[in-house]
């Protein structure tokens, strides 16, 4: 495989996709911090099917990265509007 520069190589193995829901600063973040667990969740789960990995750490880990995610959730989504936030 050709050398690829750092950047390439990195959008290649941890690709993003396009955010087309409503924006706020709060659902963008949120939306890579989502697709950044679902990219984790599918590198962990090859691991463990190939053996690398034990099927109780991928577990743990999985379940350590969904905590993450629900803490990100919570302090991006759930939280009451500012007083200046114009939003209905």
């Amino acid at each position: 495989m050709a050398d690829f520069p750092q950047n390439n190589k990195e959008r290649f193995l941890y690709p993003l996709g396009r955010y087309y829901g409503e924006f706020t600063p709060e659902q963008l973040t949120f939306n890579a911090n989502l697709q950044e667990f679902a990219q984790r969740v599918s590198t962990l789960c090859a691991l463990e099917t190939n053996g690398k990995i034990s099927a109780e750490q991928t577990y743990q880990e999985i379940k350590e990265l969904w905590h993450q995610l629900k803490q990100s959730k919570e302090n991006l989504l759930d939280r009451p509007p500012s007083p200046g936030d114009s939003t209905p």
